[in-house]
């Protein structure tokens, strides 16, 4: 049987550097657990630029079409800002989105005990916060049409158009129905049904294919403001959320401030289902490519080392290493480990990028 394959894009900034603390997870895998991934690696962002003139070769999209899984770094910083907006970074970024057809955005929130007092809320309302956001991520109003600035009279008007179709709503909802089999077993659909038709559609479509396909998972609905609301006031109440492309943009940025760190957060982009049954599937860290600290040895890897737990879960189906190297990571924080971004006032030990990978390899190995 052929060994699982990944396609690293480190991307700029800081991704070379955290990806290469992932690697040392990697290469553990294979040498403590028997694991082993054909990996591959290629470039996209600002380096593809500087090499292709384009931010995602056409070369790298067909590989990312033909792995198991991508595991992405960062793009961008200010050397391409001045650049044509149809070869920024960020298009590389966009462009595997949309040719994978990544419609499943998935965004944990976890907040782990060490860091609780990290966050803006009460340590008791966010302390063992775990949740996950589930957001559409292809169409709404980032995508619909018309749009665009225009001239109506003497004055401009900016146009977006919110657009779903039933079947963009029922796949997204069968994606956060099936995580929450995994989970705690319960759903909140989000969305502005008394002032929006789009969330009239999206609630009617979330109750049909809970009714007919999911019965079994507990599903409310909340309109998105007070979903925001309640997120502050009272997280733990929710386990899984499903909404729209804009309002879980909004949500999940809401949600991961929660935790106290936005450089400890990961995510998933899922797909349909590719021959093998498994999605189509990108794992990328929530943080940007911090060039202001790239090269110095400051970044923390934890956000794309736990990009690649969620990988191991949700596209290799190793669930029970994705568990023993979140839990790695978390040994580690409890033992007052940190990078620059994690220093408080209860202090800790200092460490590089690099160390806090050894210090998760560490801690895979006591383990065993």
């Amino acid at each position: 049987m052929a060994n699982p394959s990944l396609l690293i894009l480190a991307g700029d900034g800081i991704g070379p550097e955290v990806m290469t603390e992932v690697k040392k997870v990697i290469a553990w895998m294979g040498d403590k657990r028997g694991i082993t991934f054909d990996v591959s690696e290629d470039l996209v962002g600002g380096c593809a630029y500087d090499k292709h003139g384009v931010p995602l070769h056409d070369d790298t999209m067909a590989k990312a079409q033909e792995v198991d899984a991508v595991l992405l770094g960062a793009v961008g910083g200010p050397k391409y800002d001045n650049l044509d907006f149809s070869v920024k970074p960020e298009r590389g970024l966009l462009r595997l989105r949309k040719e994978m057809d990544l419609f499943s955005n998935l965004r944990p929130a976890q907040c782990f005990d060490a860091l609780a007092d990290f966050s803006s809320l009460k340590k008791d309302v966010v302390a063992g916060l775990d949740i996950m956001i589930v957001r559409e991520l292809t169409s709404g109003v980032y995508f619909g049409e018309p749009r665009g600035i225009f001239t109506e009279g003497n004055e401009r008007v900016g146009i977006n158009t919110q657009r779903y179709t039933e079947s963009e709503i029922a796949r997204v909802a069968r994606s956060a129905f099936e995580l929450a089999k995994r989970r705690n077993n319960k759903v909140c659909s989000m969305e502005k049904a008394n002032v929006m038709e789009s969330g009239i559609l999206w609630r009617e479509v979330v109750q049909k294919v809970h009714d007919e396909e999911y019965p079994e998972v507990e599903l409310s609905h909340m309109y998105a403001d007070n979903g925001a609301m309640q997120l502050v006031r009272n997280p733990k109440q929710f386990d899984v959320i499903v909404t729209d492309n804009l309002f879980g943009d909004l949500l999940s940025d809401a949600a991961a401030m929660l935790t106290g760190s936005l450089g400890m957060l990961p995510s998933a982009s899922l797909g349909a289902p590719m021959a093998n049954g498994r999605p189509k599937a990108l794992y990328e860290p929530v943080h940007g490519s911090a060039p202001d600290i790239a090269g110095q040895g400051k970044a923390n890897p934890i956000a794309c080392v736990l990009s690649f737990a969620m990988a191991l879960r949700y596209s290799f189906d190793l669930g029970e290493e994705a568990t023993r190297l979140e839990k790695a990571v978390e040994q580690v924080l409890a033992d007052g480990v940190r990078t620059a971004d994690l220093m408080g006032p209860e202090g800790g030990v200092p460490v590089s990028t690099s160390a806090m990978g050894d210090a998760i390899v560490a801690a895979l190995n006591a383990s065993l």
